[in-house]
């Protein structure tokens, strides 16, 4: 057993372990390179968007994001907020013209609905991402580095790595940790490699597991990444990182900070996260196409000022 790990008394598989120092080594690794001002995203380039639209074969679109939830839940204390506000029931059926209208109001970085995080929505150490000033975001929004850097939308080549399928299980269980390792035996097992700009997107289960056995508390217990799996993304120049979990495994793997591969991918590299999208319609177009690589479309709503937004990412097979 390595000294990175430790064996719980129960039993249950040994978890890695990350020092605080481990921490800030890496975090310093990692901060020798960073995508500019609108992060990694710029990677981006006109020729990389025309190369992704080549991955197109079938013609045929899904989507990645979740319904929106309008009922409590453990992992949803505060659900969205969805009302038709007219017309009244007693208009609705009488003579003339009527329009039904709603209101919506959301907790976008919740855990249950698929949402976007943009460049400011970390905070670490005083600083957002780049050392921009954390004091540019208060209560009336922020003045830098906010979701409206990608009004344009993020358009790339996406690709699935599906880790319960190589593990050869429904879904990795709350709290287990997707390693660098198992992202290259994916890829392997694919037939698919990461590369500059791609939008990647790493299958947990954890939407599987909601629908099967219920919604948890998925603040404190989930499947995600391991903090030194962030490396792996540097190394390949990934633009956007995308997961059907919140990107970061909870209970914390690291000693002293609650998120970071959060910290790591935003704050330090400026990728662009997608936490909570759902993968359950993709995976059997995949499997039918035999092709874990397609065109992505992302298109966050225009919100000049906030740290992130609701989205509806579409792959194109």
């Amino acid at each position: 057993m390595s000294p990175a790990e430790k064996r719980p008394d129960d039993g249950s598989p040994a978890r890695p372990i990350q020092s605080r120092a481990e921490f800030t080594a890496l975090y310093r690794r990692l901060a020798r390179s960073t995508g500019g001002a609108r992060g990694a995203a710029a990677a981006l380039a006109p020729e990389l968007v025309r190369a992704a639209a080549g991955e197109v074969r079938l013609g045929r679109t899904v989507t990645m994001a979740a319904p929106i939830e309008t009922r409590p839940a453990p992992d949803n204390p505060q659900p969205a907020g969805h009302r038709l506000t007219s017309p009244p029931e007693a208009e609705a059926g009488g003579a003339g013209l009527h329009f039904a209208t709603d209101r919506f109001s959301m907790n976008v970085h919740g855990d249950a609905d698929s949402h976007l995080d943009a460049l400011c929505h970390v905070v670490y150490d005083g600083t957002l991402h780049g050392g921009v000033p954390a004091s540019t975001v208060s209560a009336e929004g922020a003045t830098a580095l906010s979701v409206d850097l990608v009004r344009n939308g993020i358009v790339g080549r996406g690709v699935l790595l599906d880790i319960p399928r190589l593990r050869g299980v429904p879904w990795l269980e709350p709290g287990d940790h997707v390693t660098a390792d198992d992202l290259r035996a994916a890829e392997a097992a694919q037939q698919v490699r990461v590369g500059a700009g791609d939008i990647l997107l790493v299958r947990v289960g954890h939407r599987r597991r909601r629908i099967e056995t219920g919604p948890w508390d998925a603040a404190h217990s989930r499947a995600g990444l391991h903090p030194e799996a962030v490396e792996f993304l540097a190394e390949r120049g990934v633009a956007v990182l995308g997961s059907d979990g919140n990107n970061d495994t909870a209970p914390s793997p690291t000693e002293g900070v609650d998120f970071p591969v959060h910290v790591l991918g935003i704050h330090t590299l400026g990728l662009y996260f997608m936490d909570y999208l759902q993968f359950e319609d993709l995976v059997p177009l995949c499997e039918e196409a035999d092709r874990w690589s397609f065109l992505c479309v992302v298109a966050p709503l225009r919100l000049p000022a906030a740290t992130g937004s609701p989205v509806n990412p579409i792959a194109i097979l």
